[in-house]
């Protein structure tokens, strides 16, 4: 009986903004807690980020986060960090906790405020 050879499975990727203080230190605390093998991780300058995001990739800053799912689909801003919440400790009640009304919307205002100024109030990476 001839077995079939299987490619092992791509990771999610989880494209940042490597030029971002604040996504830096999120990436890396992503990294601490075993968030790399729930994800690998792209910086947003990069050839292979541009590549993956195709149309949606613009040149300069990112105005959010993007997760790059196994069959290609794209999620961007918060919902590129949902997927992730499952397997990190705590996820799972704020997985819940996104489903109370209100606070959802909440959350993704907070997200957005935060990515539109986040270099204001967190800085730059130094090259």
């Amino acid at each position: 009986m001839a077995r079939e050879q299987r490619q092992p499975r791509e990771k999610r990727i989880l494209i940042y903004d490597g030029q971002c203080r604040l996504c830096v230190t999120a990436k890396e605390g992503l990294e601490r807690v075993g968030g790399n093998g729930l994800v690998r991780f792209v910086p947003y300058q990069s050839e292979e980020a541009a590549s993956r995001l195709g149309r949606d990739y613009r040149p300069g800053r990112p105005d959010v986060a993007f997760l790059v799912e196994e069959d290609g689909t794209v999620c961007r801003g918060l919902d590129a960090f949902l997927p992730l919440l499952p397997g990190l400790r705590g996820g799972r009640v704020l997985l819940a906790l996104m489903r109370v009304p209100l606070l959802r919307p909440l959350a993704h205002l907070a997200y957005c405020l935060v990515a539109r100024y986040r270099y204001r109030w967190f800085g730059q990476v130094k090259a």
